[in-house]
């Protein structure tokens, strides 16, 4: 396996898990359009921090399916997506969705790459089958001394600190799950996203906690 110093570039990992289980339905348009949004806030941070090579997996997931849009992608072979990739149905398998991308992505990192896993939903795990929340706490716990940043953003019917303390997640946000609402979600997300590879690239820590603050 390749070492961080066989890279020339800093490699930024960016792992985006979105919840497709039925309620989501309820802002199907504004999910759809704030994960091409996102994909082209990623495309920004590789023109404005050239010296860093972003990677991108999204994966949406309900208990009929999981799709992986795009899978290791250099950022700049992405594009949107259209409009009948993402079909809100289905229960909320959150456990294994994110066990499973998780995994994936630390197969394809190396020892010194920074990784910023960003999980949005609006119900609570209900249909896992292969990971339980010990699995995901262990495995979050391990890989944040790795340089990876977990964020968990969901809708205000939920207890989202609450859900983020369960999982050892130290960023979180919680949004109204409407039209402005979702939309003002993945537009702070961005700027979260900005400030992450800013503080990266100028090799200054982030503080822990601090991600969605904008004060």
């Amino acid at each position: 396996m390749k070492t961080q110093n066989d890279w020339r570039l800093k490699r930024v990992f960016n792992l985006i898990i979105v919840d497709e289980s039925g309620s989501m339905s309820v802002i199907r348009k504004q999910a759809f359009s704030g994960m091409n949004e996102t994909l082209s806030s990623v495309r920004a941070m590789q023109q404005a921090h050239p010296e860093t090579d972003q990677r991108v997996t999204l994966v949406t997931f309900d208990s009929n399916h999981t799709t992986w849009h795009f899978d290791d992608a250099p950022v700049q072979d992405t594009r949107d997506l259209r409009w009948d990739a993402y079909n809100p149905s289905g229960c909320t398998p959150l456990y294994d969705a994110m066990g499973r991308a998780i995994a994936k992505v630390e197969a394809q990192a190396c020892p010194g790459d920074n990784v910023l896993v960003t999980v949005i939903t609006d119900g609570e795990e209900n249909s896992s089958r292969e990971w339980t929340l010990s699995l995901i706490r262990r495995t979050i716990e391990r890989l944040k001394q790795q340089h990876w940043t977990f964020a968990l953003i969901g809708t205000d019917n939920l207890d989202v600190d609450s859900m983020a303390r369960g999982m050892c997640i130290d960023e979180h946000l919680t949004f109204c799950q409407d039209n402005q609402g979702t939309t003002e979600m993945f537009a702070k997300m961005s700027r979260a996203r900005s400030r992450y590879n800013a503080c990266l690239c100028a090799e200054a820590a982030m503080p822990v906690g601090s991600l969605f603050d904008e004060g």
